[in-house]
Protein backbone atom coordinates (compact mmCIF):
# COMPACT_ATOMS: atom_id res chain seq x y z
CA UNK A 1 0.00 0.00 0.00
CA UNK A 2 1.75 3.52 -0.90
CA UNK A 3 -1.57 6.03 -1.08
CA UNK A 4 -3.15 7.75 2.04
CA UNK A 5 -6.12 9.93 1.22
CA UNK A 6 -6.53 12.13 4.29
CA UNK A 7 -10.96 13.14 4.20
CA UNK A 8 -10.96 16.32 5.36
CA UNK A 9 -13.94 16.30 7.33
CA UNK A 10 -16.99 13.41 8.70
CA UNK A 11 -17.73 10.11 7.49
CA UNK A 12 -19.11 11.15 4.46
CA UNK A 13 -15.70 12.23 3.42
CA UNK A 14 -14.49 8.64 3.57
CA UNK A 15 -17.40 7.41 1.42
CA UNK A 16 -15.82 9.89 -1.41
CA UNK A 17 -12.49 8.97 -1.17
CA UNK A 18 -13.07 5.55 -1.47
CA UNK A 19 -15.19 6.67 -5.13
CA UNK A 20 -12.24 9.01 -5.34
CA UNK A 21 -9.43 6.21 -5.22
CA UNK A 22 -11.54 4.01 -7.73
CA UNK A 23 -11.53 6.25 -10.63
CA UNK A 24 -8.21 7.68 -10.34
CA UNK A 25 -6.50 4.36 -9.30
CA UNK A 26 -9.01 1.57 -9.72
CA UNK A 27 -6.60 -0.82 -11.62
CA UNK A 28 -3.90 -0.46 -8.23
CA UNK A 29 -4.81 -2.27 -4.66
CA UNK A 30 -6.84 -0.20 -2.48
CA UNK A 31 -5.92 3.25 -0.70
CA UNK A 32 -5.82 3.77 3.14
CA UNK A 33 -8.08 5.81 4.19
CA UNK A 34 -7.58 8.43 6.59
CA UNK A 35 -10.76 9.44 8.62
CA UNK A 36 -12.64 11.07 11.73
CA UNK A 37 -15.24 8.85 13.21
CA UNK A 38 -17.76 11.55 13.32
CA UNK A 39 -20.84 10.26 12.29
CA UNK A 40 -22.99 13.43 13.44
CA UNK A 41 -26.13 12.46 16.01
CA UNK A 42 -27.99 10.79 12.72
CA UNK A 43 -25.94 7.92 13.51
CA UNK A 44 -23.99 8.35 16.85
CA UNK A 45 -25.63 9.70 19.68
CA UNK A 46 -22.43 11.25 21.36
CA UNK A 47 -21.65 15.03 20.46
CA UNK A 48 -17.98 15.36 18.51
CA UNK A 49 -15.67 12.51 17.12
CA UNK A 50 -14.67 9.21 18.74
CA UNK A 51 -10.94 8.47 19.31
CA UNK A 52 -9.55 5.32 19.95
CA UNK A 53 -10.99 5.05 23.69
CA UNK A 54 -14.15 4.99 21.91
CA UNK A 55 -13.29 1.49 20.14
CA UNK A 56 -12.83 -1.59 20.68
CA UNK A 57 -10.54 -4.01 18.65
CA UNK A 58 -8.44 -1.78 16.90
CA UNK A 59 -5.39 -2.54 15.19
CA UNK A 60 -2.24 -0.37 16.04
CA UNK A 61 0.10 0.25 13.04
CA UNK A 62 2.09 2.68 14.37
CA UNK A 63 2.56 4.35 17.97
CA UNK A 64 -0.07 7.32 17.26
CA UNK A 65 -2.34 5.18 14.54
CA UNK A 66 -4.75 2.77 14.57
CA UNK A 67 -6.76 1.21 11.73
CA UNK A 68 -10.88 0.30 12.12
CA UNK A 69 -11.13 -3.17 11.41
CA UNK A 70 -14.79 -4.27 9.93
CA UNK A 71 -14.74 -6.56 13.55
CA UNK A 72 -14.08 -2.86 15.76
CA UNK A 73 -16.83 -2.05 17.59
CA UNK A 74 -17.71 1.56 19.15
CA UNK A 75 -18.00 1.75 22.70
CA UNK A 76 -21.53 2.12 23.82
CA UNK A 77 -23.95 4.75 23.67
CA UNK A 78 -21.41 5.79 20.84
CA UNK A 79 -22.11 4.22 17.56
CA UNK A 80 -19.65 4.57 14.17
CA UNK A 81 -20.35 3.97 10.51
CA UNK A 82 -16.32 2.81 10.25
CA UNK A 83 -16.50 -0.79 11.07
CA UNK A 84 -19.40 -1.32 8.45
CA UNK A 85 -17.28 0.47 5.84
CA UNK A 86 -14.07 -1.70 6.54
CA UNK A 87 -16.62 -4.55 5.91
CA UNK A 88 -17.94 -3.53 3.07
CA UNK A 89 -15.26 -1.21 1.03
CA UNK A 90 -11.45 -2.87 0.18
CA UNK A 91 -10.00 0.27 1.86
CA UNK A 92 -8.15 0.55 5.06
CA UNK A 93 -9.50 2.90 7.58
CA UNK A 94 -6.88 4.47 9.83
CA UNK A 95 -8.56 6.71 12.79
CA UNK A 96 -7.91 10.27 12.71
CA UNK A 97 -7.33 11.03 16.33
CA UNK A 98 -8.22 14.90 16.87
CA UNK A 99 -8.30 14.55 20.81
CA UNK A 100 -4.08 15.85 20.53
CA UNK A 101 -5.27 18.57 17.98
CA UNK A 102 -3.64 19.72 14.81
CA UNK A 103 -0.30 18.88 16.32
CA UNK A 104 -1.46 15.54 17.05
CA UNK A 105 -3.04 14.66 13.33
CA UNK A 106 0.51 15.98 12.01
CA UNK A 107 1.90 14.00 13.84
CA UNK A 108 -0.36 11.03 12.77
CA UNK A 109 0.62 11.69 9.00
CA UNK A 110 4.83 11.96 10.01
CA UNK A 111 4.25 8.12 11.10
CA UNK A 112 2.01 7.21 8.22
CA UNK A 113 4.05 8.60 5.60
CA UNK A 114 7.33 6.86 7.03
CA UNK A 115 5.08 3.61 7.82
CA UNK A 116 3.80 3.16 3.90
CA UNK A 117 6.81 4.96 2.53
CA UNK A 118 4.52 7.48 1.07
CA UNK A 119 5.78 10.21 -1.91
CA UNK A 120 2.19 12.33 -1.72
CA UNK A 121 -1.20 12.72 -0.21
CA UNK A 122 -4.43 13.54 -1.39
CA UNK A 123 -6.67 15.29 1.03
CA UNK A 124 -9.82 15.39 -0.05
CA UNK A 125 -12.97 17.87 1.30
CA UNK A 126 -16.51 17.64 0.03
CA UNK A 127 -18.55 20.71 -0.81
CA UNK A 128 -14.97 22.63 0.00
CA UNK A 129 -16.04 24.43 3.07
CA UNK A 130 -11.98 23.62 4.04
CA UNK A 131 -11.44 27.07 1.63
CA UNK A 132 -13.22 29.56 4.29
CA UNK A 133 -11.87 31.59 5.66
CA UNK A 134 -14.25 31.41 9.06
CA UNK A 135 -16.81 33.87 9.41
CA UNK A 136 -18.84 33.19 6.30
CA UNK A 137 -22.73 33.32 7.90
CA UNK A 138 -23.66 30.13 5.97
CA UNK A 139 -20.39 27.90 7.37
CA UNK A 140 -21.74 25.38 9.89
CA UNK A 141 -18.91 22.56 10.17
CA UNK A 142 -15.53 24.09 9.84
CA UNK A 143 -13.58 22.64 12.99
CA UNK A 144 -12.61 19.18 11.24
CA UNK A 145 -11.34 20.36 7.87
CA UNK A 146 -9.37 23.05 9.65
CA UNK A 147 -7.84 20.19 11.92
CA UNK A 148 -7.38 18.49 8.75
CA UNK A 149 -5.67 21.30 6.51
CA UNK A 150 -3.03 22.61 9.50
CA UNK A 151 -2.11 19.14 9.97
CA UNK A 152 -1.19 18.57 6.00
CA UNK A 153 0.30 21.73 6.01
CA UNK A 154 2.76 20.71 8.75
CA UNK A 155 4.33 17.68 7.01
CA UNK A 156 7.20 17.59 4.26
CA UNK A 157 5.25 15.37 1.95
CA UNK A 158 3.78 16.87 -0.43
CA UNK A 159 -0.17 16.90 -0.06
CA UNK A 160 -2.04 17.47 -3.08
CA UNK A 161 -6.09 19.01 -2.00
CA UNK A 162 -8.85 17.90 -3.46
CA UNK A 163 -12.69 19.41 -3.61
CA UNK A 164 -14.97 17.52 -4.96
CA UNK A 165 -18.76 18.08 -5.45
CA UNK A 166 -17.83 22.62 -5.04
CA UNK A 167 -21.14 23.81 -2.77
CA UNK A 168 -22.62 20.49 -2.25
CA UNK A 169 -22.31 20.44 1.29
CA UNK A 170 -24.07 22.85 1.78
CA UNK A 171 -21.72 25.16 3.15
CA UNK A 172 -20.78 27.71 0.60
CA UNK A 173 -21.94 28.52 -2.39
CA UNK A 174 -20.15 27.01 -5.60
CA UNK A 175 -20.18 30.57 -7.17
CA UNK A 176 -18.37 31.54 -4.16
CA UNK A 177 -15.69 28.92 -4.23
CA UNK A 178 -14.82 29.68 -8.13
CA UNK A 179 -12.28 31.69 -7.48
CA UNK A 180 -10.77 29.40 -5.23
CA UNK A 181 -10.38 26.15 -7.36
CA UNK A 182 -7.64 25.20 -9.30
CA UNK A 183 -7.42 22.73 -12.44
CA UNK A 184 -10.53 20.28 -13.09
CA UNK A 185 -8.88 16.86 -11.83
CA UNK A 186 -12.15 14.67 -12.24
CA UNK A 187 -15.31 14.90 -13.44
CA UNK A 188 -17.16 11.60 -11.91
CA UNK A 189 -19.53 9.49 -14.03
CA UNK A 190 -22.01 6.91 -12.63
CA UNK A 191 -19.61 3.92 -13.43
CA UNK A 192 -17.32 5.49 -10.71
CA UNK A 193 -19.57 5.54 -8.37
CA UNK A 194 -20.37 1.77 -8.55
CA UNK A 195 -17.84 0.35 -5.81
CA UNK A 196 -19.49 2.18 -3.01
CA UNK A 197 -23.31 1.57 -4.21
CA UNK A 198 -24.21 -0.46 -1.88
CA UNK A 199 -22.44 1.79 0.61
CA UNK A 200 -24.55 4.83 -0.08
CA UNK A 201 -27.97 2.57 0.17
CA UNK A 202 -27.79 3.50 4.03
CA UNK A 203 -24.54 5.75 4.98
CA UNK A 204 -26.58 8.75 6.00
CA UNK A 205 -24.16 11.71 4.57
CA UNK A 206 -26.23 13.82 2.72
CA UNK A 207 -23.11 16.18 0.59
CA UNK A 208 -21.92 12.14 -0.67
CA UNK A 209 -25.03 11.14 -1.46
CA UNK A 210 -25.71 14.40 -3.91
CA UNK A 211 -22.39 13.94 -5.07
CA UNK A 212 -23.34 10.17 -6.37
CA UNK A 213 -26.48 11.57 -7.53
CA UNK A 214 -24.97 14.22 -9.57
CA UNK A 215 -22.62 11.65 -10.97
CA UNK A 216 -25.84 10.00 -12.09
CA UNK A 217 -27.11 12.59 -13.87
CA UNK A 218 -29.74 13.66 -10.78
CA UNK A 219 -30.14 18.08 -11.33
CA UNK A 220 -32.54 20.11 -9.68
CA UNK A 221 -32.76 21.67 -5.77
CA UNK A 222 -32.36 19.13 -2.85
CA UNK A 223 -32.94 20.55 0.33
CA UNK A 224 -30.85 19.20 3.09
CA UNK A 225 -30.05 18.64 6.61
CA UNK A 226 -32.12 19.25 10.00
CA UNK A 227 -32.09 23.04 8.68
CA UNK A 228 -33.54 22.39 5.01
CA UNK A 229 -30.75 24.22 3.21
CA UNK A 230 -31.20 24.27 -0.77
CA UNK A 231 -28.43 22.92 -2.63
CA UNK A 232 -28.82 23.13 -6.31
CA UNK A 233 -27.73 19.94 -8.31
CA UNK A 234 -25.74 21.00 -11.43
CA UNK A 235 -23.11 20.06 -13.59
CA UNK A 236 -20.59 21.25 -11.35
CA UNK A 237 -21.70 18.53 -8.39
CA UNK A 238 -19.61 15.46 -9.95
CA UNK A 239 -16.26 17.56 -10.34
CA UNK A 240 -13.09 17.18 -8.13
CA UNK A 241 -10.96 20.18 -8.35
CA UNK A 242 -7.60 20.88 -7.13
CA UNK A 243 -7.23 24.03 -4.79
CA UNK A 244 -3.32 25.15 -3.76
CA UNK A 245 -2.69 24.12 0.13
CA UNK A 246 -0.63 27.35 0.80
CA UNK A 247 -3.61 29.62 -0.28
CA UNK A 248 -6.01 27.37 1.57
CA UNK A 249 -4.20 27.45 5.20
CA UNK A 250 -3.87 31.63 4.41
CA UNK A 251 -7.13 31.98 3.83
CA UNK A 252 -8.59 29.73 6.49
CA UNK A 253 -8.47 31.72 9.80
CA UNK A 254 -9.10 28.80 12.35
CA UNK A 255 -6.85 26.45 10.81
CA UNK A 256 -3.74 29.25 11.11
CA UNK A 257 -5.13 29.55 15.03
CA UNK A 258 -5.32 25.93 15.45
CA UNK A 259 -1.62 24.85 13.88
CA UNK A 260 -0.03 24.51 17.36
CA UNK A 261 -3.36 23.12 19.46
CA UNK A 262 -2.59 19.97 21.39
CA UNK A 263 -5.88 18.91 22.23
CA UNK A 264 -9.31 19.01 20.69
CA UNK A 265 -10.39 21.59 23.56
CA UNK A 266 -8.25 24.04 22.45
CA UNK A 267 -8.99 24.20 19.10
CA UNK A 268 -12.85 24.30 19.98
CA UNK A 269 -12.12 27.19 21.73
CA UNK A 270 -10.29 28.76 18.80
CA UNK A 271 -13.21 28.04 16.35
CA UNK A 272 -15.69 30.37 19.42
CA UNK A 273 -13.15 32.84 19.17
CA UNK A 274 -12.98 33.02 15.37
CA UNK A 275 -16.20 31.46 13.75
CA UNK A 276 -17.96 32.69 16.52
CA UNK A 277 -19.37 29.43 17.40
CA UNK A 278 -18.57 25.67 18.30
CA UNK A 279 -20.08 22.91 15.86
CA UNK A 280 -19.61 20.42 18.80
CA UNK A 281 -21.66 22.77 21.59
CA UNK A 282 -23.90 22.72 18.30
CA UNK A 283 -24.28 18.81 18.99
CA UNK A 284 -24.54 18.64 22.42
CA UNK A 285 -26.89 21.17 22.91
CA UNK A 286 -28.90 18.74 19.87
CA UNK A 287 -28.12 15.54 21.42
CA UNK A 288 -30.35 17.19 24.83
CA UNK A 289 -32.77 18.76 22.83
CA UNK A 290 -33.04 15.13 21.13
CA UNK A 291 -32.97 12.95 24.20
CA UNK A 292 -35.82 15.14 25.77
CA UNK A 293 -38.34 14.45 22.85
CA UNK A 294 -40.36 10.89 23.18
CA UNK A 295 -40.07 8.33 20.33
CA UNK A 296 -42.64 9.09 17.68
CA UNK A 297 -44.19 5.62 16.26
CA UNK A 298 -43.71 4.86 12.67
CA UNK A 299 -46.65 4.13 11.17
CA UNK A 300 -47.01 3.73 7.74
CA UNK A 301 -50.34 5.72 7.37
CA UNK A 302 -49.74 8.71 9.25
CA UNK A 303 -46.10 8.47 8.18
CA UNK A 304 -46.60 8.47 4.33
CA UNK A 305 -49.64 11.45 5.05
CA UNK A 306 -47.09 13.44 6.82
CA UNK A 307 -44.32 12.84 3.89
CA UNK A 308 -47.67 13.76 1.22
CA UNK A 309 -47.54 17.28 3.27
CA UNK A 310 -43.64 17.73 3.65
CA UNK A 311 -44.01 17.44 -0.38
CA UNK A 312 -46.19 19.68 -0.80
CA UNK A 313 -44.37 21.93 1.27
CA UNK A 314 -41.03 21.52 -0.68
CA UNK A 315 -42.28 21.77 -4.03
CA UNK A 316 -43.70 24.99 -3.02
CA UNK A 317 -40.37 25.83 -1.80
CA UNK A 318 -38.60 25.08 -5.50
CA UNK A 319 -37.29 21.80 -4.23
CA UNK A 320 -37.10 18.74 -6.60
CA UNK A 321 -34.95 16.51 -3.83
CA UNK A 322 -34.21 15.52 -0.58
CA UNK A 323 -32.23 13.21 1.64
CA UNK A 324 -33.65 10.03 3.71
CA UNK A 325 -31.96 11.95 6.72
CA UNK A 326 -33.96 15.22 6.04
CA UNK A 327 -36.91 13.28 5.19
CA UNK A 328 -36.43 11.39 9.08
CA UNK A 329 -35.61 14.88 10.61
CA UNK A 330 -38.46 16.33 9.01
CA UNK A 331 -41.33 13.94 9.80
CA UNK A 332 -39.60 13.87 13.64
CA UNK A 333 -38.21 10.54 13.61
CA UNK A 334 -35.06 9.69 15.34
CA UNK A 335 -31.78 8.15 14.05
CA UNK A 336 -32.43 4.79 14.89
CA UNK A 337 -35.65 4.97 13.15
CA UNK A 338 -34.30 6.43 9.68
CA UNK A 339 -33.44 2.77 7.60
CA UNK A 340 -37.53 1.54 8.67
CA UNK A 341 -38.30 4.84 7.25
CA UNK A 342 -36.38 4.47 3.86
CA UNK A 343 -37.37 0.92 3.38
CA UNK A 344 -41.45 2.13 3.83
CA UNK A 345 -40.99 4.49 1.11
CA UNK A 346 -39.02 2.37 -1.07
CA UNK A 347 -41.89 -0.07 -0.86
CA UNK A 348 -44.89 2.34 -1.22
CA UNK A 349 -43.34 4.48 -3.61
CA UNK A 350 -40.65 3.21 -5.29
CA UNK A 351 -40.61 5.08 -8.61
CA UNK A 352 -39.51 8.48 -6.43
CA UNK A 353 -35.98 6.86 -5.58
CA UNK A 354 -33.40 8.80 -7.94
CA UNK A 355 -30.35 6.51 -6.06
CA UNK A 356 -29.66 7.93 -3.57
CA UNK A 357 -31.62 10.80 -3.17
CA UNK A 358 -35.26 11.38 -3.36
CA UNK A 359 -37.73 13.06 -5.54
CA UNK A 360 -39.79 15.70 -4.97
CA UNK A 361 -42.99 15.24 -7.67
CA UNK A 362 -44.80 18.28 -8.93
CA UNK A 363 -48.45 17.95 -7.19
CA UNK A 364 -50.95 16.23 -9.01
Amino acid sequence: MTRLIVAAGGGGDAVAAAMLDAALYGGQSPAMILTYAWDRLLIDPVPGPRGPANFTGLRPITRSVQVVPADARPVAPARSTLPRLAAELPHTFALIDPHHGAEGITRQLEELTEHLALESIDLLDVGGDILARGDEPTLRSPLGDALTLAACCQVNTPVRLLIAGPGLDGELPAEDLRDRLGPLALTLTAEHIEPVSQVLEWHPSDATAMLAATARGVRGLCEVRDAGLPVPLTDEGPTIHEADLDDALNRNQLARAILATESLAEAEQQSREICGYSEIDYERAKATRLASQPEQELSPETTLRQLDRFEAEAHDRGITHTTFRRITEALGLNSTQRQDLRALLLSSRPEQYQAPLWHIPAKA
